[in-house]
């Protein structure tokens, strides 16, 4: 069975691969220290190539923040992001004048369409203890027809999310968390309009799957043919897929037109991105999606014109107070907190 399922496997490193529909997903897992008055680390930052910190020295990592870890102003277009933070905190700022705080199981769904600058930095609250940081960045692409939409964004809440949860006779449980695509019959929150995933036929699903040791659970068919399904085995003791055994940090394609039962004797956490593609041209540079190199073209002249509505910020990194709760404020002035 396993080998009709699995079609190819791969290691996982920091960025993993993907296929169309999506372009790009990152998992970030930071052990970082307690944080100091500026949440940052209370910690040396001394041999880091700060502006640049991508080694992971001592577990973890300030990437292109300087005092906070983050990622400070950066422009995109073409394309949307979804962010899943799993555990810890991001403070988001953008060009649009919106901010918000999201994180421990929250979504931030945003997307960019005809440009956005925005910054995602990862506060340090807690001066007293470590603060972990586990995220998920995704990138899904745009159609031609949607790459030039207003950017906008979606919060997904911790609590709003629905779950598929299953508890057998033992007392160990199986969970899906469906950010995107219905579970069998659960069906997820509404993506964003334009989204890729608000087509129908598009299939797109994001779940994560987390198995208790000794459990099993079962993916159902796609809705179409065409559509990919990729899983990443992350966290754990790795899943059996009948005689084969996927290894935490594995990443495979699986066939998707029949339901997989994936099984766990020592337990696991996997991800699972699946979508059918879109199956038009890509030209990308960096953090810019389109078709062609005219529309790329096209893309820098109006980045460097209108600097897709300037950025409003002091800084080019903004962190909110330390004591700040989870909240969005969008562009029209709707306060949006998690219930």
């Amino acid at each position: 069975m396993s080998d009709d399922v699995i079609l190819q496997t791969v290691p996982l490193g920091l960025h993993w691969p993907t296929i169309d529909p999506f372009l790009f997903c990152a998992h970030h897992d930071d052990q970082y220290p307690s944080g100091n008055e500026q949440l940052g680390p209370d910690a040396s930052l001394e041999g880091r190539n700060i502006g640049m910190d991508f080694e992971g020295i001592d577990g973890w990592r300030m990437y292109h923040g300087s005092v906070v870890p983050g990622f400070p102003q950066h422009p995109h277009r073409g394309f949307e992001t979804i962010t899943y933070v799993r555990e810890g905190i991001c403070d988001h700022s953008d060009s649009l004048g919106a901010i918000a705080r999201f994180g421990e199981g929250d979504v931030q769904w945003l997307t960019a369409g005809a440009g956005i600058v925005h910054s995602e930095m990862m506060p340090l609250r807690n001066q007293s203890a470590p603060n972990p940081l586990e995220l998920f960045q995704i990138w899904l692409n745009l159609p031609a027809a949607d790459k030039m939409s207003n950017p906008y964004f979606t919060m997904l809440w911790s609590n709003q999310i629905p779950k598929v949860r299953h508890t057998n006779a033992d007392g160990r449980t199986t969970e899906v968390v469906i950010i995107a695509g219905s579970f069998g019959e659960t069906p997820p929150l509404s993506p964003p309009p334009n989204s890729w995933a608000s087509k129908g036929a598009a299939d797109v699903a994001v779940w994560h799957l987390h198995l208790d040791p000794g459990t099993s659970l079962q993916l159902p068919a796609a809705a179409t043919a065409e559509t990919v399904r990729t899983l990443y085995v992350f966290d754990g003791d790795g899943v059996q897929i009948g005689e084969t055994h996927l290894e935490c940090d594995t990443g495979s394609v699986l066939r998707s037109t029949d339901a997989t039962t994936l099984h766990s004797s020592g337990g696991a956490d996997c991800l699972v991105l699946q979508g059918r593609p879109i199956g038009e041209p890509i030209a990308q540079q960096g953090p810019f999606v389109m078709n062609d190199e005219a529309g790329l073209r096209q893309t820098f002249i109006d980045y460097q014109r209108t600097g897709f509505g300037g950025w409003p910020w002091p800084v080019d990194g903004p962190v909110h107070a330390a004591d700040r709760q989870r909240f969005a404020l969008h562009p029209d002035g709707r306060l949006e907190e998690p219930v």
